[in-house]
């Protein structure tokens, strides 16, 4: 791609909008390979505007599909990666548990039996033996390898990381427009500093704000934004032993069969135990957010945990803000038009991912080589699939 200068009125290679974890991945990416990347996030450092902070995301390979499975392994030797280039610990290993009545189940126990990856079945009474502080839904797969990362520190070695690589990364700065040249470069245009820049690429990983700034300019499926209110609960017996989780509830089920899509949770050390309901909170505007828990929503998830969690103190609910970005079949797009490269709709289960991702960004940007076509922005119209 070669490098910016000056005289030919570049100011990066690469212009990488959006400083949460998959942007940071990107430029940590494209940095590593000796481009000149420009990292710009509109906020300040460890904001909880977006989708990437906090201190507990899942890690999983359980998966129904290889292609999945593939990545998130990709994933954890990245994490390790950086782990080891950053010197912050970010993935442990505490084993995975999905429970319930679904037919998901079954699908995922066939996916990760072809993939190779360990698992096994778990009657409801052995689950519970092992693990006092949850009650089981019909049946449990235990997982060993999955986990949790930190999400913050993530972010936080990312941008660090990429900046050791070369990268320069501008917090605080907007982006109000992008514009493609003719020669084929990209204007960004940016607050306070009106004075647009100039790049070969730009990546745009924007999470809530991607329609906003890519509206007109590549075909992007309709984005779902909402409003997610996980909570932590004091643990009865202390943090330790519990496993990340996912409750797949059947949808016939009785009781909680509106949250049939997934129920999860994982110990978040210092905090409790966060449990949350996937992808149910109501649509907003990132920008005019109330960030106040829904009452009916932290009720159904307080009963919730009455009900299927006796380990944690159900009264003691610590509500967490966050912004969902999904597209219609919840998977997401990473993909290329012109100079323009997409990643996008990531909420749900992208966050395990982010090393992996960055890496296919950079590899959009720098050759355009695509990913598999279910991420592609041109994808045909399916039915929102399990994951």
């Amino acid at each position: 791609m070669g490098t910016a200068t000056r005289g030919d009125r570049r100011d990066a290679d690469v212009i990488v909008i959006g400083g949460g974890a998959m942007g940071s991945a990107a430029a940590w990416q494209l940095a590593g390979r000796g481009l000149d990347v420009l990292l710009l996030e509109r906020f300040e450092p460890g904001h909880t505007q977006g989708a990437s902070h906090g201190a507990s995301r899942i890690f999983r390979l359980s998966y129904p599909d290889p292609l999945h499975i593939g990545l998130a392994r990709r994933a954890g030797e990245l994490w390790r990666e950086l782990e080891g280039e950053s010197g912050v610990a970010l993935l442990s290993v505490t084993g995975g548990v999905d429970h319930g009545g679904s037919p998901a189940l079954d699908r995922l126990c066939a996916g990760l039996e072809a993939e190779g990856v360990e698992s096994h079945w778990l009657d409801a009474a052995e689950a519970e033996d092992r693990w006092p502080g949850m009650r089981v839904d019909t049946r449990a797969l235990y997982h060993p390898d999955s986990g949790r990362l930190h999400a913050d520190r993530a972010v936080s070695a990312l941008q660090s990381a990429a900046g050791e690589r070369g990268a320069v990364v501008l917090h605080r700065t907007r982006v109000q427009r992008i514009r493609v040249i003719d020669d084929g470069c990209v204007e960004v245009e940016t607050e306070p500093d009106r004075r647009p820049l100039r790049a070969r690429r730009v990546v745009v990983a924007a999470g809530a704000w991607t329609e906003h700034l890519l509206a007109g300019l590549v075909p992007l499926p309709r984005l779902r934004v909402t409003q997610e209110q996980p909570a932590h609960f004091v643990p009865v017996a202390g943090e330790a032993g519990w496993p990340s989780f996912v409750h797949r509830i059947a949808p016939e089920a009785d009781g909680f069969q509106k949250f049939h899509s997934g129920i999860y949770g994982m110990a978040t050390p210092g905090e409790g135990v966060k449990v949350g309901f996937h992808g149910v909170g109501p649509r907003v505007d990132p920008d005019r957010r109330d960030f106040r828990p829904r009452p009916e929503l932290a009720a159904a998830l307080e009963e919730y945990v009455r009900t299927w969690l006796p380990g944690l103190d159900a009264s003691t609910a610590v509500p967490i803000s966050c912004t969902y970005t999904t597209t219609p079949d919840e998977t997401f797009v990473l993909d290329r038009r012109g100079p323009i490269v997409v990643a996008a709709g990531f909420s749900g289960h992208g966050f395990k991912f982010v090393p992996v991702i960055g890496r296919i960004l950079a590899d959009l940007a720098v050759d355009g080589k695509r990913p598999d076509p279910l991420f592609a922005l041109d994808r045909p119209r399916r039915a929102p699939q399990t994951v």
